[in-house]
């Protein structure tokens, strides 16, 4: 364009540009910003005498969930909108109410899963509810609720029997901090909160049937080695362009062979791994399978043995493995040890995610 006319009303401004670049986004300094600006609204709340208290709690809080939101790609925008801002104060009133340090890092992965959630109402609502409770949930209770849904969400990936044991292990050893609640008050305190829905017409799955069901990758039984069937699988691994590998010997049995896999699901997950040469350097990457070498992995699951006998000692073998690790011993006496059937809210679901992040950040964000 060569030539621009303008024309403008009393008391009105022109601008014109022959580019016009326009930023939007709030940074880690604005978004502490809008942080102190909405903590403002709370100091008329307090006596001066408790003011300093809140004040402290709530810059605690602050140094928790700032480098938080600053990891997650976008999240510092979050700080623009009303609805997050109307959450923030009622965050930081929850913090300034609670003297349990822990409670300021939960308050803080709540808000990021509140950013990740979104347009979700139904994620927004028990978020929302379960902000008003941190500073009321016993600290039994908080456990509790995070070890039920830890057991009810989280699933080791390994295929490798003792690996599998180990991760989970390893998550328990990392959420169960303290003495794990009994009794009942707990359970009671989690209902009054909405947290759990109580059934005391039932009973949970004990442990020794809950896990080899959700791990039956680990306890079926298996090909028996130079048998018919296991030609039959080394010909279908053949046939599908599938290593020998694919079949391992069976950690609880050694005359039978299986698919290393945590569960029979998880065949969608498998993958190939392959070498390649990538600027003139030999490197491996991994493929997933085919829908056709899916299909075939599939067909070699059914060529497995269906006895009985050797499943139920294949059973115990695995809970004698269970119970040689500290965390998951424990875990199995106090699971089996719960009175009633409970169900787990969208609020309590919310908060226990949030506590086992807190606990452990390897693990991966609430579905």
């Amino acid at each position: 364009m060569t030539k621009q006319n303008q024309k403008g009303g009393d008391g009105s401004t022109n601008l014109q540009a022959g580019q016009m670049v326009v930023q939007v986004g709030i940074d880690e300094k604005r978004a502490r910003e809008v942080f102190q600006e909405m903590n403002l609204q709370l100091r008329n709340e307090y006596t001066q005498e408790a003011l300093n208290i809140a004040n402290a709690r709530v810059s605690e809080f602050e140094n928790s969930l700032m480098p938080k939101m600053e990891q997650v790609d976008g999240a510092l925008d979050a700080f623009s909108d009303p609805s997050f801002q109307l959450l923030l104060v009622e965050a930081q009133k929850t913090a300034a109410s609670t003297e349990r340090p822990v409670d300021y890092d939960l308050l803080s992965e709540l808000l990021v899963h509140r950013f990740q959630k979104g347009e979700n109402r139904n994620a927004r609502a028990g978020i929302s509810l379960a902000v008003e409770i941190v500073d009321k949930i016993s600290n039994e209770a908080l456990l509790g609720l995070t070890v039920i849904h830890a057991i009810s969400n989280f699933l080791p990936l390994s295929g490798d029997i003792h690996q599998g044991l180990d991760t989970l292990n390893g998550l328990y050893g990392k959420i169960i901090l303290g003495e794990l609640p009994k009794g009942n008050d707990w359970l009671d305190h989690l209902d009054i909160l909405n947290t759990v829905r109580l059934n005391t017409l039932g009973s949970m799955k004990k442990i020794q049937q809950y896990y080899p069901e959700a791990l039956s990758g680990y306890v079926d039984v298996g090909i028996e080695k130079d048998s018919e069937n296991h030609v039959k699988a080394i010909e279908i691994l053949n046939n599908n362009s599938l290593p020998r590998g694919f079949l391992v010997d069976h950690s609880l049995n050694s005359d039978f062979q299986r698919i290393c896999i945590p569960f029979r699901n998880s065949l969608n997950q498998m993958s190939l791994n392959q070498q390649v040469i990538h600027e003139g350097r030999l490197s491996v990457v991994s493929v997933k399978l085919t829908d056709e070498q899916v299909k075939a992995v599939n067909s070699i699951y059914d060529l497995y043995s269906q006895d009985g006998n050797l499943k139920n000692k294949n059973l115990d073998l695995f809970m004698e493995e269970w119970d040689k690790r500290p965390s998951l011993k424990a875990l199995k006496e106090w699971w089996d040890d719960i009175p009633f059937n409970l169900t787990i809210t969208a609020v309590g679901k919310v908060l226990a995610h949030s506590n086992a992040q807190r606990c452990d950040k390897n693990l991966p964000p609430m579905n």
